[in-house]
């Protein structure tokens, strides 16, 4: 009865071990994504000054 309870434990330590790596990717992968997107809603030019603005009358 030992083996199984022995077998069953270390099982069960894989699983948790299997997801804790996975969800640890998981959120690697958020935040990378979450980045990348911030970077790409930046704005390339500098807004124009107001010497330069067009007129608006």
């Amino acid at each position: 009865m030992t083996d199984d309870t022995e077998k069953s434990d270390i099982v069960t330590r894989a699983a948790v071990a299997a997801g804790a790596a996975i969800g640890s990717a998981a959120i690697a992968a958020a935040l990378l994504y979450a980045k990348k997107r911030r970077d790409k809603d930046k704005p390339t030019a500098p807004p124009l000054h107001p010497h330069n603005a067009p007129e608006t009358d």
